[in-house]
């Protein structure tokens, strides 16, 4: 949070119980499904990514030859992203997703799923926009659901990190949840798959659940296995 541009974030574990949940079981992201335990997910100021981008490529580098940087990790899925849309279950009440990071959510469900190509993609966002996602947030736990779209990294990222795939072709979703998505998974997230599925539009490459850390704490750890 102290670099520069970023202006909101938040940090998310999956404790053994949680990746166990996690859907499909032969995912294109996590290989296994149950790799990774913690979120990270930042918002970055509109209009400022470059800058953005430039400054943590260079601190990045600078922590790496001062052994700042924790090594002993994978990195599953990491990727910048750009916001195509927000929607809402309460219409104007409530926080909006720029709150979101700041406001203490229960849980967090990730989802990502993959089209064809860029038209198959496009089509894929409108039906999510105006019929699927309405209709799956009413009456929910979720207050809110936003979608992005994936973005490459910039060639001099640290080669520990791989290149985003499917940046043409893949949408990714969070799920701000207001309970535990243990106490909600089967009735309002289980069938995410089946139903994308149906729809002919797309296909469900990571549904995985995760509730907030507490910060300066180790809490959640002696869980993740």
């Amino acid at each position: 949070m102290a670099m520069p541009w970023m202006y909101a974030g938040r940090r998310w574990v999956a404790t053994r119980d949680l990746q166990l949940l996690r859907r499909p079981e032969k995912s294109a992201i996590a290989q296994p499904v149950t790799a990774g335990c913690y979120l990270s997910t930042y918002w970055i100021t509109a209009g400022r990514y470059d800058d953005h981008m430039k400054w943590t490529v260079a601190i990045n580098k600078r922590l790496n030859r001062d052994a700042r940087v924790y090594q002993d990790r994978t990195h599953v899925f990491t990727a910048f992203q750009d916001h195509e849309a927000t929607v809402y279950r309460d219409g104007a009440a409530g926080p909006r997703d720029f709150h979101a990071l700041d406001h203490p959510y229960a849980g967090l469900v990730l989802e990502v799923v993959d089209t064809e190509g860029p038209e198959q993609r496009a089509e894929l966002l409108e039906w999510l926009r105006a019929r699927h996602l309405p209709r799956r947030i009413a009456g929910s736990p979720a207050a809110m659901v936003t979608v992005f779209r994936p973005t490459p990294l910039p060639g001099d990222r640290m080669t520990y990190v791989k290149q985003v795939e499917g940046v043409d072709t893949r949408l990714t979703l969070l799920w701000f949840l207001e309970s535990d998505p243990r106490d909600c998974w089967e009735t309002h997230f289980a069938d995410l798959g089946r139903t994308l599925e149906d729809s002919g539009l797309g296909s469900l490459e990571l549904l995985a659940p995760f509730i907030p850390t507490v910060p300066g704490t180790d809490r959640y750890v002696d869980r993740l296995r």
